[in-house]
């Protein structure tokens, strides 16, 4: 079952990539009367197209306005690629949510994934469920909840194939640490759940 961490205004905004995470947060959201801004940012990848037909496609089925917007510049040299997207994302969101709190639909499993990469860094960290208006009310729903969401409910999504390659560190981290991880203590995910919902949030 999918579970807030917080209660949410009745106007927001949320990001959509046309993953699972995002569709499963979507479809949930718009189940309730809240009036919903959806917010799509193309990277230019080369399944971008078909991520971006995916979510207009179910905001025209289901009524929710849709903002999208593209990347256009190159990634500046030296830069990492992950980082210069990320900027020119959250530039998008600044841009088109007005005065809307945004939504990201950061999960429980991501809440893991970063609390090890950190610990590694010397200064383990968990992700803060609001950072000035963007807020993460999924981060206590871990991500295979999501999934069953999408089939249950028959919410279409896409998989992004990079999200396997592991020479990002993020995705090494999720598919060669995060299973090991979890061998030592099972329990992990349900110790960062505590601390999110005890409000115990190191803020990044």
């Amino acid at each position: 079952m999918i579970k807030l961490s917080m209660k949410l205004p009745n106007k927001i905004a949320i990001a959509v990539s046309g993953g699972a995470d995002s569709m499963a947060a979507l479809d949930f959201l718009s189940r309730s009367n809240k009036e919903i801004l959806a917010l799509h940012y193309n990277h230019g990848t080369e399944h971008s197209s078909t991520a971006q037909n995916l979510v207009t496609q179910y905001c025209d089925r289901k009524q929710i306005k849709c903002v999208v917007d593209s990347l256009h510049d190159p990634v500046p040299k030296g830069d990492s690629k992950e980082d210069f997207w990320r900027r020119c994302r959250y530039e998008f969101f600044e841009k088109e949510a007005g005065d809307l709190p945004v939504i990201t639909c950061h999960h429980l499993d991501d809440l893991v994934e970063t609390w090890l990469f950190t610990s590694f860094h010397g200064e383990a960290r968990l992700i803060p469920s609001q950072r000035g208006r963007y807020l993460r009310p999924f981060l206590i729903t871990r991500k295979a909840v999501l999934e069953d969401w999408c089939i249950d409910k028959e919410v279409p999504y896409c998989y992004d194939p990079s999200n396997c390659d592991t020479t990002y560190m993020r995705n090494y981290i999720r598919h060669e640490v995060v299973p090991r991880a979890l061998r030592v203590n099972p329990g992990l995910p349900k110790v960062l759940r505590k601390k999110i919902l005890n409000n115990s949030i190191e803020q990044d």
